[in-house]
Order: structure tokens, then sequence, then C-alpha cells
């Protein structure tokens, strides 16, 4: 976003008004940090009743609330280009990337991609929900998600400090209007089932929302890929699913293929319904992965893929105990899961035509930190429900979501191929743009927003502000549905700048052809980068042979694909990827298939 210097009139009056010029900082009742008066990251102290200052240091901006841009900060943002141009750029032009891709043009973008977006993303961490100051606690207390924007102050006026003055939308309403399914709308980019699981699969290790302490807590205290959603959360539960000999884990044998035990032998806590058989309770390192057979799936997958890596090392280390055995495969893993998340989901997800590169040693070299804080926005930004579709199609059936959820049988009722393949070919629905949240899950939204009212979550647009993005001037200019538009201006009695995060997030305009808006990939896109390659594996000090137990471990992280994944653990190879197939895919599967036969 480019600022420029203020009108004269407006800088007289810099310490009564807001960067807009165009409110009033009310003295004497109201708390002026409630106004967000400070804009490129400066940050608010308040001195009195009706004072208060802007820090802008380090920001490149100068003035009463940092909107005043310093001489390189100008020439800066007078060359960067908009996020807009820079994605048009990657998402046109394949022949041009064609040649970039096999050039050392590819690693070098590749680095500029991950520093550029990475350093949107504070380190070492900075607020929680506690704290709208910077605190020991926020840095040291790794039980709280930790916070990009701070929450708005508590003895603010509204839950967005005064915006909102004249009440917030009722949730219920707000997601039954605008959120909730029409008629099913297909994501144009293709992405299929297989991604939306893949998506609800791998989060489910860091989103762990400790509701008992509060939603601004979080279980998952490794607070990143660290595949406690194969292994548990806890020592406790990792030993409970280990079979405690040569490094693998417990497992069952279904029609003579590799499934997870039951909790009779793996006694872990899991979420079924009441009176749920324990015999038909399988055990998974998530105490939800009962909840869907697409998440069963997955962890089947990983599953036979941990035991099978642990028979290699196994091989290669006859003299190796079971811990060393354990351990070292769960690096393996690790590294498997983030070179497929970015090669392959996040490929998918950006549609760019550059290739993306998993190579930690490009980073080397810089100054980038490692280590990870998951962010309370980030939790409420992947509330990707709607990319679950009306009904699940496996291998000619139809199931609905009554018939699938919690229906484990599925998985040794058609095998691990079919589901990858039914999967595989079926679409998944498009995040963004609205009206595409199917009934089953709407819950989910209001109580997204609720929390977000709860933490004090700050508006959509200063989120915008945050990575650079121009804040939108109007609903109109926000969406381009005119139902939407004008449901938003009633909801929001006019005033975009009330306009909450998730709402904005989910209900943006998307890209032209894309999956959902310029929000969700600008603001979603850092975090996750930061997390992938902030993980310790990738540091100068893990990511070399001995960590994976040498040439072989090494190759098998170096060498991981989706298709890898699924076809070194099934008796068969099925159509596998993370976007639906064109025709012409299938026909050049087909004949694959033929040939191999």
């Amino acid at each position: 976003m480019r600022f420029f210097a203020l009108g004269p009139v407006c800088v007289f009056f810099l310490l009564l008004w807001v960067p807009a010029c165009g409110e009033k900082v009310t003295s004497g009742s109201v708390n002026p940090c409630c106004y967000l008066p400070c804009q490129n990251q400066g940050v608010c102290v308040r001195y009195a009743e009706d004072k208060y200052e802007c820090d802008c240091i380090r920001t490149g901006f100068h003035g009463e609330n940092c909107t005043v841009p310093e001489f390189w900060t100008r020439v800066r943002l007078f060359l960067r280009p908009s996020p807009g141009a820079v994605h048009f750029i990657l998402t046109h032009f394949s022949w041009i990337w064609d040649i970039v891709n096999s050039t050392f043009m590819r690693d070098f973008l590749m680095r500029l991609v991950l520093t550029v977006r990475s350093n949107f993303i504070p380190s070492p961490p900075t607020y929680n929900s506690k704290y709208s100051y910077l605190s020991w606690e926020s840095y040291y207390n790794v039980s709280y998600y930790t916070r990009l924007l701070p929450p708005v102050p508590e003895d603010c006026p509204t839950p967005l400090g005064v915006r909102g003055g004249a009440g917030l939308p009722d949730p219920e309403l707000l997601v039954e209007k605008l959120f909730k399914r029409k008629t099913f709308r297909k994501d144009p980019q293709r992405c299929n089932l297989m991604f939306a699981f893949f998506a609800q699969h791998f989060t489910h290790q860091f989103f762990k929302t400790y509701n008992r302490m509060g939603p601004g807590f979080t279980k998952a205290l490794g607070h990143g890929v660290d595949a406690g959603h194969i292994y548990g959360d806890s020592l406790k539960r990792q030993l409970q699913l280990r079979l405690l000999k040569d490094g693998k884990l417990k497992y069952q044998l279904i029609n003579g293929e590799m499934y997870p035990p039951t909790t009779l032998e793996a006694p872990v806590k899991m979420n079924y319904p009441p009176n749920t058989p324990q015999n038909q309770q399988l055990a998974f390192g998530h105490e939800l992965f009962g909840l869907l057979p697409g998440l069963g799936m997955y962890g089947t997958i990983w599953l036979r893929e941990h035991n099978r890596v642990c028979d290699i090392l196994k091989t290669l280390h006859p003299h190796w105990d079971d811990e060393q055995l354990f351990q070292t495969t769960r690096f393996i893993i690790i590294g498997e899961t983030i070179r497929i998340v970015i090669e392959e989901y996040v490929q998918q997800l950006s549609g760019y035509h550059m290739k993306l590169k998993f190579d930690p040693t490009m980073l080397h070299n810089t100054d980038f930190q490692y280590g990870n804080r998951i962010a309370l926005e980030f939790d409420h930004l992947y509330h990707w429900h709607p990319l679950m579709p009306d009904a699940l199609n496996i291998d000619g059936d139809t199931f609905t979501y009554e018939q699938f959820i919690f229906n484990t049988s599925i998985l040794s009722h058609y095998g691990i191929e079919k589901l990858v393949e039914s999967f595989s070919r079926q679409p998944a629905g498009q995040i963004g743009g609205g009206y595409n949240l199917h009934a089953i899950v709407v819950h989910v939204a209001v109580k997204t927003i609720e929390v977000s009212r709860l933490l004090r979550v700050q508006p959509f647009n200063e989120y915008r502000k945050r990575f650079n993005l121009k804040p939108y001037t109007s609903f109109r200019e926000f969406s381009d549905d005119e139902e939407i538009a004008l449901q938003l201006e009633e909801f929001y009695h006019g005033d975009i700048n009330a306009l909450e995060f998730y709402p904005g997030l989910l209900l943006e305009k998307t890209r032209p052809g894309a999956i959902f808006g310029e929000s969700m990939v600008e603001m979603g896109a850092p975090f996750s980068l930061k997390g992938l390659l902030g993980n310790p594996i990738c540091s100068p000090t893990y990511w070399k042979p001995s960590t994976f137990g040498g040439k072989v471990g090494f190759d098998i992280v170096n060498s991981a694909t989706l298709k890898k994944l699924v076809c070194l653990n099934t008796k068969t190879c099925p159509y596998v990827a993370f976007r639906v197939p064109t025709q012409a895919e299938l026909e050049k599967e087909n004949r694959k298939r033929k040939d191999e036969l």
C-alpha cells in the first residue's frame, strides 16, 4: 500500500483526528487508542485520559500517527508492484514461466517469495489475547495463540474499538444470509476432495483450540508441523499409539492391509458418539480423526508410511533401538509433509505458473529466524468449510453427511485406493465469494465470529493495511455481488471499516478464476510459509542426511510426492492429485495404466 504525506490541515490536527483525517478522536470518555490511530505498524501508547502517542520506530514512517513516509520508504513504495499485479504475472504467461522454472531464476524467485512473505510475520512473537501490549507472558507462554495485531483495548465502546457503534450484526443472521449455500459452487481452480481433506487433516496438528482454558489458547504446544496429528500431542498419547518395537506404530490387519488399531489395542481418548463400541473406534493421533473417513484415510496412509520407513531404517541400522528408529522416522515424516505441502498443496492453492520449491538451503545464508508460533488470525483464516460438497461420492455410491460422519467402516469397506481415487475426482467448493457454506457446518462460522468478538479481533481493513493491501473504501468495492454489498451495508450501517475479520475473508470478491479473494492469499501465505520453513528440520543445524538416518532417509524426504505417499502404501496405484483431472489428464492416466498392465 502506498502512503503519501498528509495535507497541512490534516497534519495540524493529527493528534485529534485519525489518519484518514475524517473521524475525531473523542477526548475524555474514550480511550484514544480505541480509534486505532497508529498506522503502518506504529504502536499506540496511551498517556493520561485523552492523550496518546504512536511509536513509529523502525516502521519507515514518522509523524503523529506514523503516516508520513521516510525517503527510502517513499522510494520502496513507489517501486513495489501491487499484490494484484504480482498475482497476475505469476498466474499468466505460462511460456515464460516454463523457461524460468528450468533456470537459476527459479531458485532466486523462490528465495524472494519466501523472504518477502515470511517477513510479514514478527519473530519473536508479539501479542496474545490477554495483552494488547508487548509482555514477557506473550512471548514465553506458548499456551496462547500469538496475535499479529493486538486485541482492541478492553475499555473501548465496541468490540471493534469505536466501529460498529450502532451494534454489530447478529452472527447467526449474518451467516444465514451471506454464508449459507444456495447452490454448490465448485472451485474454478479445480481443487478436489483429496485437497479438502488434506487441508483439514494437515492443519489439525497446529490448530487445536483449548476451549477449557479459553478460545485464545491452544493445546498444540509445538506451534507448527510436528506430525502431532499422527503421533499425538502428548508423550502419553504417543506411547499409547506406539508398538514400542522397531520404531513402529500399532496397527491392525484387515484383509491383509494395514489400518489404525482400535481403542481396545491403543487406549487413547477419541471423540466418538456415546455408546460406540470400542472395536469400532479407530485410534489416531488426533482425537477427531474418527469424525470423517477422509481424515481417517490420511491417518491410515501416514500410519503405513511411518511403518514402511521404519522397516527401511531398521535394515540400514540394525543396531538402532526402538526409540532412535521412531524419532528418526518422525523427522522423515515431517520432512515429507513439508515438501508435499509446499510443492503440491500450496502450488495448487496458488495457481502460480512458477514452480514452487522446497529447499531449506536457500535460506541458510540469510537472516531467517527459525521457530514459529501459530497466530489466532491464522486459525480463524483457515476455516475453509465451503470446500465441502453437498454429498460424498465413493466408487459410484453417494453418502450424505449423516451417513458419512463417524462411519469408520467406510475405510476398510472401500479400501484406501478407492477412497483416494474417488476424492481425487470429486470437485471441492469455492471458498470465497459467499453463499457456499453447507448447512451442516454453518455453526462453525457463527462460532468463529462470536469468538472473534470475544477476543476483540481488529477490523478487516486493519489487517488489509497490515499486509500492505489497500483498505476497501466501500462495500461495493469489496464485493462484486450486489446482494452481498447491500446486505453488508445494512448489517454494518454503511461503514466498511466496521467489517469484521472473518466475514471479510469469506465474503470478499474472488480473484478471476480463483478459489478465494486477494486478502486470503496475501494474509494466509506469510503465516503458512513462515511456519513451514521455520521448522527446526529446515535449519542449518538439522538439514543434513544424518538427521534423517543417512542418505537413504534424506532421499525419501527430498523426493516425496503425494503420489509416492499413496502408491508406496497401497497394493495398486490409484489416480491421485490435489485437483480434479481434465479429460486429457484422464486419458493420459488410462493409457499409462494400460501400458503397466
